[in-house]
């Protein structure tokens, strides 16, 4: 019975891996200004990194 079904049954174990995936990325989707607070943190501290560098080879 397996041997007549494995491409259903595939299918749907693939679907509801896919449904799982997608619902757990929108679950723990950062809101749009967390994620520009974060950006502009980590392109500051790049930014104060290079001017140490910088400021220690001169």
């Amino acid at each position: 019975m397996l041997a007549k079904y494995w491409k259903k049954i595939g299918m749907l174990i693939l679907i509801i891996a896919c449904v799982f995936n997608i619902m757990s990325k929108l679950v723990h989707k950062l809101s749009l200004n967390k994620e520009m607070l974060y950006s502009a943190e980590y392109m500051y501290e790049q930014q104060q990194n290079s001017s140490n560098e910088e400021n220690q080879t001169n």
